[in-house]
């Protein structure tokens, strides 16, 4: 064995020695940290854990609000989905009324089936309000254009202004909601007629 082999051999174990300790300084360094860098890291946790905790909510209200608008969707389904129906069954019912007022202003001798029509107008009324349709008479009632429409105006001195007078279809509530408004004639203040001259002299001869 040669001088220079030796020294090989002996430089190597020194040089294990050397690299272990400087990664147990590395090690033992970075457990040391200063409490403003440990300050730093916890502060940047903090913000980390909030960011998700604000993401959680924010996901939870988002869910929440999807719950009640899939409710209210359902819920309007159930209160609303036959208003087609309805709306096509009214101008059948129109048309019962329109004949039972008929025969009652003609006076006709026909009275059995007049009260047929008026049991048949009846059991339609009672069907409609099961599923929460309800016509209604706006008669008597200031005119409200939420819940009447304009078919034009009536000269009465017997209401006041801007009050049904004649109501030419019923309208229809559906659940409280309008379906359909009802059609009128609304009272206005009868125009004042102006007398005829007074004529003033005669004829000379």
């Amino acid at each position: 064995m040669d001088l220079k082999q030796t020294k090989d051999e002996d430089a190597a174990p020194q040089e294990k020695v050397t690299a272990a300790a400087e990664d147990t300084e590395a090690k033992e360094a970075e457990t040391q940290k200063t409490p403003a860098s440990l300050e730093k890291e916890l502060a940047a946790c903090r913000a980390e854990v909030e960011k998700y905790k604000d993401l959680h909510l924010r996901v939870c209200a988002d869910l929440e609000n999807y719950r009640k608008r899939a409710r209210k969707e359902k819920d309007e389904v159930l209160r609303f989905g036959n208003e087609g129906l309805i709306r096509e069954l009214l101008p059948v019912l129109d048309n019962l009324e329109r004949a039972i007022d008929h025969a009652r202003q003609e006076q006709r001798e026909s009275e059995g089936l007049l009260q047929g029509v008026e049991m048949i107008v009846d059991q339609f009324l009672k069907a409609l309000e099961k599923f929460g349709a309800v016509p209604f008479n706006a008669m008597g009632e200031g005119f409200d254009p939420a819940r009447h429409e304009a078919m034009g105006q009536m000269e009465s001195a017997e209401h006041p202004p801007n009050t049904v007078v004649q109501v030419l279809q019923k309208g229809c509530l559906l659940n409280d909601r309008l379906l359909r408004p009802a059609l009128v004639m609304v009272s206005r203040v009868p125009q004042e007629k102006t007398p005829p001259p007074i004529e003033i002299g005669g004829d000379d001869h």
